[in-house]
């Protein structure tokens, strides 16, 4: 037997103990670090747990509210209304939403038809106010109303593209007209929306909802209904 291996024997068996100890320390040290991080979230929970309840019953409760007034104001719309213009003129039709007011100008001779619509009351007609739904059958030559509009493409401000009704389409004697969407009234900035142009016999109807607010209104009732005798 060698006398001297026990010593280093016993020295490498008392490095392997130093190790695995090290090892366990730094375990426990980061199972006591996880635990306490565990404990924290836990403890913040409990504390905050109403608190955070309520605050998410809040939020659904609002966004659930703004649904329901949404789909209660969508629905207030129906039935809808129907215009109809004298048969001297085109019989001009078309629904709007119930819940939108008139006022039709019968006082200036040279518009057959010049009403305004807008929900609950309508503006004074001198008060420059941007309505839901404006509508003229003026006496002007139909490729000059046009050729006014399309002056102002060309400025960015005001997009066209031809567009004919529903109601009015395979019906003889009628042509698309133009749409148009952006700045349809050039003297007044806040009359943002979206404009139809098109022949009605002799005249031009010119029907527009002056606020991009009401583009489903317009698109998906008005114009969908809209039509007229050629």
């Amino acid at each position: 037997m060698n006398p001297q291996s026990e010593p280093a024997e016993t020295y490498r068996g008392s490095n392997s103990h130093i190790i695995v100890i090290i090892v366990l320390a730094v375990l426990l040290v980061a199972a006591l670090g996880f635990g306490g991080w565990s404990y924290s979230k836990m403890s913040d929970y409990k504390n905050n747990s109403d608190k955070k309840a309520a605050a998410a019953v809040a939020a659904a409760n609002k966004q659930l509210t703004a649904q329901l007034q949404a789909q209660f104001a969508e629905q207030s719309k129906s039935p809808n209304k129907t215009f109809k213009g004298s048969a001297n003129y085109g019989s001009i039709t078309f629904k709007y939403p119930k819940t939108w007011s008139a006022y039709v100008d019968s006082t200036d001779g040279s518009e057959p038809i010049n009403a305004y619509f807008n929900p609950g009351e309508v503006p004074g007609v001198q008060s420059q106010s941007a309505y839901a739904l404006r509508v003229e059958l003026v006496n002007d030559d139909y490729s000059q109303v046009i050729q006014q509009m399309n002056s102002n493409i060309g400025a960015g401000s005001l997009t066209a593209k031809a567009y004919l009704p529903p109601s009015l389409k395979g019906v003889t004697n009628v042509t698309p007209g133009v749409y148009y969407s952006g700045q349809i009234n050039q003297q007044n900035d806040s009359q943002r929306g979206y404009m139809l142009v098109i022949k009605v016999r002799d005249k031009t109807l010119e029907i527009s909802t002056q606020s991009q607010e009401y583009q489903a209104d317009f698109d998906g009732t008005v114009l969908k209904t809209l039509s007229f005798a050629p």
